[in-house]
C-alpha cells in the first residue's frame, strides 16, 4: 500500500511538473493568432500536439530519469522513505531508470490502444483498466514488482525509521 500511496503522490508531482512544461510549450505549438475565425478555441495541428506530446515525454524522462538514478529519491520517495535500486541493491543507473520509466508506460499505451480499437464499436469504457496494468502485476509476480520494476531490474527497498534524537 505504500508503494501506491507513493505512486499516487508521484502522479500528482508529475501532473504539475508537466503542467509547467506544458505552459511554457503553449505558445510554441498555438496556431497563430486568427488562423481559425471560425472556431472559438483553435487547435493546434497534428504535428505540434505530436511534436508536445513527445516534449512531454522528454521532461518525463529527464525528471524521472534524475531523479531515480546515482542514488536520488523523488520527493514522494523521501516522504513515504522509500529508495530505488538495483536488484543487486546498488544505486541506479541513468540507463536503468529510463528503462524503468520507459516500461512504467505499457500500462497507460496498452489502455489508449485498446480504447483506439473498441471505442468505434461504443466498447471504449473497457480500456481504461489496462492503465493499471503495471501495478497490478505485483498480485501475481513471485517477488511482489511492479511490471516496471520487472523489466528494468530495479525494486523499491524501504528506508528504515529516523533514529529519534
Amino acid at each position: 500500500m505504500r508503494r501506491l500511496a507513493a505512486a499516487g503522490y508521484e502522479a500528482l508531482l508529475l501532473g504539475a511538473v508537466l503542467l509547467l512544461a506544458g505552459l511554457v510549450l503553449a505558445p510554441a505549438i498555438s496556431p497563430a493568432p486568427g488562423a481559425s475565425v471560425h472556431r472559438p478555441l483553435p487547435i493546434p495541428s497534428f504535428a505540434a500536439r505530436a511534436l508536445s506530446f513527445a516534449a512531454l515525454l522528454g521532461v518525463g524522462a529527464l525528471y524521472f530519469g534524475w531523479s531515480w538514478s546515482g542514488g536520488r529519491r523523488t520527493l514522494p520517495m523521501k516522504t513515504w522513505r522509500m529508495r530505488l535500486v538495483r536488484r543487486d541493491g546498488a544505486a541506479v543507473t541513468p540507463r536503468t531508470a529510463l528503462l524503468r520509466y520507459g516500461a512504467a508506460w505499457i500500462g497507460p499505451a496498452a489502455a489508449l490502444l485498446a480504447y483506439a480499437a473498441l471505442a468505434p464499436g461504443g466498447h471504449g469504457g473497457a480500456a481504461p483498466w489496462l492503465a493499471a496494468l503495471n501495478y497490478a502485476w505485483a498480485l501475481v509476480d513471485p517477488a511482489g514488482l511492479f511490471l516496471h520494476d520487472r523489466i528494468a531490474g530495479t525494486r523499491i527497498v524501504a528506508d528504515p525509521p529516523p533514529h529519534p534524537a
